[in-house]
C-alpha cells in the first residue's frame, strides 16, 4: 500500500510540474520579441553580411539599374539591405544614363526602391548627357523609374548652373526638374 501511495504521490508531481513547465513555456514564448533589425548600425543582427555585394535589375531581358557596394548587412524580416559605399548605375532607354556614388545607401528587396546618403560631401551625379548634380539625399521609386530628393540641389552642365530645392528625375524620358526656388545662372564652360 506504500507503494501505491509513493507511485500516486510522484505521478501526481510529475503531472503538476509537466503543466507548469508547460505554463512557463507558453508565456516565455509569447514574451520574447523576434529578433529584428532596427538600427542600421546593429551588424550582429543582420541575417546576413555580404562584402562585394551587387544588385542588379532586369526587366524583359535588360538592366535597368545596377548597385554594388562594398558592404550589404542583409534584413530578411524587414527586407532590406544596408549598404556601405555604394555605387549605382541607372541605365535608360539607349543605355548608361547615370551613376551616383555614396557613403551609404538602403535598398528595399521587395520594391526594389533605394534611398543613398553621404555623411559629409553631396552625392554627384554623373549624367550621360553632361550634366552633373549635386545633392545631399537621393531617393530611387523603381515602379516610376524616378529619383527624387527634397533637400538643396545645385546642376552644372552646358553652360548652365541651377539651383534650388529638391528635384525630381525622369529616368525615360532624361528631364529633371528643380521643384523649389529656382535660381539659373550662366556658368562658362569647363
Amino acid at each position: 500500500m506504500w507503494r501505491r501511495w509513493a507511485q500516486r504521490g510522484l505521478f501526481t508531481l510529475s503531472a503538476v510540474l509537466a503543466c507548469f513547465l508547460v505554463y512557463l513555456l507558453m508565456t516565455k514564448a509569447a514574451s520574447v520579441p523576434s529578433p529584428t533589425a532596427t538600427a542600421p548600425g546593429a551588424i550582429n543582427q543582420a541575417d546576413a553580411i555580404i562584402s562585394q555585394f551587387t544588385f542588379t535589375q532586369t526587366k524583359g531581358g535588360k538592366v535597368q539599374w545596377q548597385v554594388d557596394a562594398k558592404q550589404a548587412r542583409l534584413f530578411e524580416h524587414d527586407n532590406k539591405a544596408i549598404l556601405d559605399k555604394v555605387a549605382v548605375t541607372l541605365f535608360g532607354l539607349e543605355g548608361k544614363d547615370m551613376t551616383v556614388e555614396g557613403d551609404e545607401g538602403t535598398l528595399d528587396t521587395v520594391s526594389k526602391n533605394f534611398v543613398l546618403a553621404n555623411r559629409s560631401e553631396p552625392l554627384v551625379i554623373y549624367t550621360e548627357s553632361g550634366y552633373v548634380i549635386y545633392t545631399n539625399h537621393l531617393s530611387w521609386t523603381d515602379q516610376s523609374r524616378e529619383i527624387r530628393t527634397e533637400d538643396p540641389v545645385r546642376i552644372i552642365g552646358h553652360g548652365l548652373e541651377v539651383t534650388g530645392r529638391g528635384l525630381l528625375g525622369h529616368l525615360d524620358t532624361e528631364e529633371f526638374e528643380v521643384l523649389e526656388d529656382v535660381h539659373v545662372d550662366f556658368a562658362p564652360r569647363s
